[in-house]
């Protein structure tokens, strides 16, 4: 049977390769919703070669273009606009059975929210939405039978590495490999004038700028802790966090026995999206095998908390519980924001997410709508500490 997916973010990186291994499936897969966010001629064109029954612009000063787009294109997709539409094409069992969650940030959380209480099948490369509410959709998912799938390579990693049933019996710790970005080596004191365009040249990844971002700080790895600590049930004292700059060994599961399993593989994002969108079976993702005779060696190494702090923001958000890791998530995304606008330095990053956490102390995260109005409120008080210059 077809499986009908729906790729939300289908003009980013990831929704690129998503694109790319459905493309290699026809009798198997089929692209029925394409999003994006504001690219109308990109969503277009995107549609013009993946021929979807929906196309839908999250900004709906779009819609008309969008329309008009596909009309002059000769195609019977149907245009939506707006983050209403984008939900209820998530939680709609005709328009798609699998979501490719690919939004970036907390704009993503709704949508992601209705395809899991839906009972879809959820490839989840959103990050965002389980830091900010993870117990919330994982809850979600237990309850309406969704499956969710990371499809962050550490986590991939990681649910490959487990059980069929995903269950963690036996699990002694969760390791998850990082890079260490394109500042890894370098001291606290040398990152004082680095740039925007320094700061997303990943030297294995092809990413977005935020994500790019978050991986020179680290906080794509802390952020990342959060996410492990929801899909896998696992507290914070067994997850740890190694620097591995080839790149090729995802993930580490380490049992009680003294067996360690990890999933190794090219830094490529089909291979992920590959297992998500074929499971249970294996299918071609377009990513050639590894050769370790090519690579000669693999290296590992601690992570640099000084040199890079938001590491540990996380791990300490991910601790304190309740609604840090909201109030984290939300000053990251300030803070990466006036980073890349050229209005703060690199290092204020780290600051402006340590100063937020002190301003806005944790408390239960007891509904959305707490997490709602303390996403909002950290936004608020990261803006305010850069506008008054208490963070530089």
């Amino acid at each position: 049977m077809t499986r009908n997916v729906a790729i939300f973010g289908a003009t980013g990186s990831i929704g690129s390769s998503a694109l790319d291994v459905v493309a290699r499936h026809p009798q198997r897969l089929r692209a029925s919703v394409l999003a994006a966010g504001r690219n109308v001629e990109a969503l277009v064109a995107l549609c013009v070669r993946h021929r979807p029954d929906h196309a839908v612009i999250a900004d709906e000063a779009g819609h008309a273009a969008l329309r008009a787009g596909l009309r002059a294109s000769g195609l019977d997709t149907k245009a939506h606009a707006g983050v209403a539409a984008l939900d209820a094409l998530a939680a709609d069992p005709d328009a798609c059975d699998t979501v490719v969650a690919a939004i970036v940030g907390a704009a993503g959380l709704d949508s992601t929210l209705a395809a899991i209480r839906s009972g879809k099948r959820v490839l989840l490369a959103n990050k965002e939405s389980l830091v900010l509410a993870g117990t919330l959709m994982m809850q979600a998912a237990r309850e309406a039978g969704a499956t969710v799938v990371p499809i962050d390579s550490e986590h991939n990693a990681i649910h490959q590495c487990l059980p069929p049933d995903g269950g963690c019996r036996g699990v002694r710790r969760i390791v998850l490999t990082a890079s260490g970005g394109p500042f890894r080596g370098r001291t606290r004191e040398s990152l004082a004038d680095v740039t925007p365009a320094q700061a997303v040249a990943h030297p294995k990844w092809s990413m977005g700028p935020k994500i790019s971002v978050d991986s020179a700080t680290l906080m794509n790895k802390g952020l990342e802790l959060i996410e492990a600590h929801h899909l896998f049930a696992m507290p914070s004292s067994r997850l740890d966090v190694l620097v591995h700059p080839q790149s090729l060994v995802h993930s580490l599961v380490e049992f009680i026995d003294g067996s360690t399993l990890a999933q190794l593989g090219l830094p490529d994002m089909r291979t992920a999206l590959a297992v998500g969108l074929g499971s249970p079976e294996r299918i071609a993702s377009g990513v050639a095998g590894l050769d370790l005779l090519q690579h000669g060696r693999l290296d590992f190494e601690a992570p640099d908390l000084r040199a890079f702090p938001c590491l540990q923001l996380a791990r300490d958000a991910l601790e304190a519980g309740g609604t840090a890791p909201a109030v984290l998530n939300a000053a990251n995304e300030v803070a990466v924001s006036a980073f890349l606008q050229g209005r703060m330095r690199f290092l204020a990053i780290p600051a402006l997410v340590e100063h937020t956490l002190a301003a806005l102390p944790a408390v239960p995260a007891e509904s959305l709508d707490v997490l709602r109005a303390t996403d909002a409120r950290a936004r608020e008080l990261a803006g305010l500490a850069i506008e008054t210059g208490a963070v530089r």
